[in-house]
């Protein structure tokens, strides 16, 4: 009767998934990707983040007044 008490994952030796290798694995399938595009411009692309937000915000405060 002297079962064993861990599961079957530890007996045999599986490696754990750590946050550290998590990222590793991340940042390797992007370089593999490649991640840049010749269309994308970083001053294009912030410039209209930048305005898509303060048009949210202006909508947020023109439904926000008090009566």
């Amino acid at each position: 009767m002297g079962g064993n008490l861990y599961p079957a994952h530890t007996r045999i030796g599986l490696p754990k998934m750590s946050y550290h290798n998590a990222a590793a694995q991340l940042v390797n399938l992007a370089e593999a990707e490649g991640g840049h595009h010749e269309s994308l411009n970083p001053a294009v692309t912030g410039g209209a983040a930048l305005i898509i937000l303060l048009l949210l915000l202006w909508v947020t405060t023109r439904f926000n007044r008090d009566r």
